[in-house]
């Protein structure tokens, strides 16, 4: 299975030292203040964003 930009997002996230269950509360504003600057995570895709949304509809 390709690899989601969910993954790399979480990846990038535990080498920052966010566990991931801090990683889903963080609010966009807050992900992107902490990889301002980072050229390893691309901004989420619309399509990503239904699929995501589709597998957690809380």
């Amino acid at each position: 299975m390709a690899e989601t930009q969910w993954g790399a997002m979480l990846r990038t996230a535990v080498a920052l030292g966010v566990a991931p269950e801090a990683f889903w509360r963080l609010s966009l504003k807050e992900w992107r203040m902490l990889t301002a600057g980072s050229a390893r995570v691309a901004p989420l895709g619309r399509g990503e964003l239904d699929q995501m949304m589709r597998a957690w509809p809380d």
